[in-house]
């Protein structure tokens, strides 16, 4: 499955930043078995509606219990969360 986390940042200056923290946090998720792979893309346009950050993890779908509960995952809410404005989750086959 691929699970997607897209954030939009309270202060898009950071942008780059997030991104590439977000790179450094989630290759440590490789490290789950089941966990195939990591993708950060940072938002190319700059405009009041759109989101700064997605991360695109390929796992397997009984993965995802063990990678909510991931020290990577943990770290990442740690930092992200108190720069968010919001945040979409969504997961496809």
């Amino acid at each position: 499955m691929r699970h997607y986390v897209i954030i939009k940042l309270k202060d898009c200056s950071l942008r780059s930043e997030a991104a590439a923290n977000a790179r450094t946090i989630f290759e440590k998720t490789l490290e789950i078995d089941g966990v195939e792979s990591v993708n950060v893309y940072e938002n190319c346009v700059d405009r009041p509606n759109r989101f700064d950050v997605m991360i695109e993890i390929t796992m397997r779908p009984e993965t995802l219990p063990v990678y909510d509960t991931s020290e990577a995952h943990l770290e990442w809410k740690r930092y992200c969360d108190p720069l968010l404005e919001s945040k979409t989750v969504f997961d496809r086959e």
